[in-house]
This record gives C-alpha cells, structure tokens and sequence, in this order.
C-alpha cells in the first residue's frame, strides 16, 4: 500500500507540473520576449553595449543576495519575497532612471546646437555639414545621436528616414520640432536659419519655466521621500529597541499582512505625492 501511495503521489505531482508548465509555459515564453525586446531597445538607447542575457543574469543575482540579507536580517519569508520582487525591478528602473535624464540633458543641448547650425547655414555650409561640426564639437548624448544619423546617411539611409529614427530614439517634443522642420524645409525650401533660431529661441523658453515649475514643486517631492522614509526608519528604529515586541510584526502571519498593506500604502502615498507635484510643460 505504501508503493502505491508513493506512485500516485508522485504521478499527482508530475501531472500537476505539467499542467502548471501548460497554463504558465506561454506566459513566461511571452514576458521573456518582451523583456528581451524592451531591455534591447533601453540599453541601446543609452548606449550602454550589455545583452539583455547579462542584465538578466546580474539582476537575478542581486535579487538573491538582497532576498538572502532581508532574509537574515528579519527572519521573515514574506519581508525577503518583498525585497527579491523589489531587486528584480531595480535594473530596469534604473535604466528608465538614466534613459530619462539622457533625455533631458539632450534638450539642454539641443537649443545651442540650434543655433549653431542656423548660425552654418546662414554662413553657406549645407545641413551634413554643419551637423557633422556640431557632433564632432558637442558632448553626449547630442554628438551620439547627431553622430549616428549621419552614420545612417553614409549607409545609404535616407535623409528623412535618419530623422525618423532620431525622433524614435530620443521620443521628444524638442527633437520633433527639430525633425519637422528639418523635413519641412527639405520638401518645400525656405529660411531653415530662421526656423531654427525660432524654434531654439521658443525651446529655451520652454526649459525656463521647466525649471521654474521644478523650483517651486521641489518642496512637494522633498516631501514624498519624507513621508516614504519615515515609516521604514521608524520600524527599523523600534526593531532594534524593541526587538521582543516588534518580532510579532516579523514573524507571524499576521504581521507579515500589516507588512503587506504598509508597502503597498507606502507606494500609492508616494506614487500620488509625485504625480501631484508631476507637471507637464
């Protein structure tokens, strides 16, 4: 009897993983290629030359070793399956992190870049050219991405196809301007010098009040790091003084919930705090 309870037990158990890997199999199929897509398309735009089989891999091992610290440092299963969810999210977070601060730094430069090539063309240098000065004099990312579209150019790309890839890789409304009136005056003819001094002069105005909104709505995210700060230092500071009394809140079920529930009133109090202060321009 014995014999054939293991038998149905473990043919229980292969029919339940193969039912599992049925139902589940597609899904982690689908997420690993979108996540490969995805990561491709953010590493390349920052320029950073790593496969995304390499970030899987270093984001796989910060998570255990961040799940294996929460875990010796609390004792809590739950509080370590936090800090591993946690971990795995941080490589591409911080990719999003630079993607958008290689985003902004683009638009600063994008102005004088502007009217270096108003001030080219009205010199009689044709637009190639003049980019090509301006890629070769400019720092990162600007002299990147002027730098590949006229690699695209020398491949056999088209003028206006390099453009479109431009706006693609840095998907903003000063690089659309850009793009468009570069197109428009392709097609059609007319004083680019103008345009371009017009729309540098209108892209300045622009990150003015940027930074003006910025100034004034520094106070509101100041505080949605204190207010998502001070829960995790206040438990932290009551585990180390309190230790018997806070081991309720650690180990057991129950705490393990109220943990839970913190988290995730921590992450919707932060998440609105930065969309109020969030303003678009």
């Amino acid at each position: 009897m014995v014999w054939i309870a293991l038998t149905m037990s473990t043919a229980c158990a292969v029919l339940l993983v193969w039912q599992m890997q049925t139902w589940f199999g597609p899904a982690v199929i689908r997420y690993h290629t979108l996540y490969t897509r995805d990561t491709s398309i953010e590493l390349g735009e920052l320029f950073l030359f790593i496969t995304p089989a390499q970030l899987r891999v270093w984001t796989m091992t910060l998570a255990i070793m961040i799940g294996g610290l929460a875990f010796i440092l609390t004792g809590a299963p739950i509080v370590a399956g936090i800090a591993i969810v946690i971990a795995t999210r941080l490589p591409q977070s911080l990719a999003s992190r630079l993607r958008g601060r290689r985003l902004a730094r683009f638009e600063r430069q994008l102005p004088s870049a502007l009217l270096a090539l108003a001030s080219a063309l009205r010199a009689g240098v044709g637009v190639p050219a003049a980019l090509r000065h301006i890629a070769d004099h400019s720092e990162a990312p600007l002299a990147q991405e002027f730098g590949l579209l006229l690699r695209e150019q020398r491949l056999g790309v088209s003028f206006e196809t390099a453009l479109t890839n431009l706006h693609a890789r840095v998907p903003s409304e000063a690089s659309a301007l850009f793009v468009a009136s570069l197109n428009v005056a392709s097609h059609t003819g007319g004083n680019l010098a103008e345009i371009l001094e017009g729309i540098a002069a209108t892209l300045r105005e622009r990150l003015k009040w940027q930074e003006k909104v910025r100034t004034l709505t520094s106070q509101g995210r100041l505080q949605a790091w204190i207010v998502g700060a001070l829960p995790l230092l206040l438990l932290c500071v009551l585990s180390y003084l309190e230790a018997d009394a806070m081991a309720m809140l650690w180990q057991t079920p129950t705490g393990w919930a109220v943990l839970a529930v913190l988290c995730m009133l921590e992450a919707g109090g932060m998440l609105l705090i930065r969309r109020i202060v969030n303003i678009d321009m």
